[in-house]
């Protein structure tokens, strides 16, 4: 009949079960490991997204700075162009007012 078992097919013995429930511990060990594992990866994936972020917001900041910086340092050759224009300016007006100078003397003289 179909029902009647091979002598190779013979259920394991109690004391198979018995090793088997050992392993079972074990695995429920493995498997808290497993997840405290995974738990850490999350965690250290989470952390990987905010520094990410964080570095990002740096960036940001740098790209402002550096910038800023630029900025400053246009303003800086205007002003020292504005400076090379107004010098020559206050030189003409002091030749300018030592001539009047002059003049006035001459008129005092004539």
């Amino acid at each position: 009949g179909a029902g009647t078992m091979m002598p190779g097919e013979t259920p394991p013995p109690p004391a198979g079960t018995a090793a088997a429930g050992g392993v079972c511990a074990n695995c429920g060990v493995l498997q808290q490991n497993i997840n405290e594992y995974v738990a850490a990866l999350i965690a250290l994936k989470q952390k990987m997204i905010d520094g990410d972020r964080l570095l990002t917001e740096y960036q940001q900041k740098c790209t402002d700075i550096l910038w800023f910086s630029i900025c400053i340092s246009a303003l800086r050759c205007q002003v020292e162009k504005m400076l090379q224009k107004i010098l020559p300016l206050e030189k003409c007006q002091e030749e300018l007012g030592s001539l009047k100078a002059e003049l006035e003397e001459k008129k005092v003289c004539l």
